[in-house]
């Protein structure tokens, strides 16, 4: 049987004491669609600000899923289950400090 407290406990990492994802992140609800439109629709950073999303919280997401690219070059390959998942259906330059936007 599962814990009660588990479904109800926030998010989180758990690398440091009292760490919370959205102490770095914005609500999953709004961070999901922005990946969406980064990843799955191949949406831009001018094309997703047209969405009504907030300029830097676009910038943020979108610069941690570029800079953390390296990290899923690395991973084993995984079960497909978007149109785009990443690996090899999504390759972005890894070298020279690339920036989409």
């Amino acid at each position: 049987m599962i814990p009660g407290q588990i479904f109800t406990k926030a998010p989180s990492a758990e690398l440091r004491p009292g760490q919370k994802d959205q102490d770095t992140l914005p609500p999953y609800d709004l961070l999901d669609k922005i990946i969406k439109a980064y990843v799955e629709d191949e949406c831009g950073f001018h094309e997703i600000l047209k969405l009504g999303f907030v300029p830097d919280v676009v910038k943020s997401v979108l610069f941690s899923i570029d800079k953390n690219e390296y990290k899923r070059r690395q991973a084993p390959p995984g079960i497909k289950i978007t149109s785009r998942a990443f690996g090899k259906d999504r390759r972005l330059p890894i070298v020279n400090r690339y920036r989409q936007f």
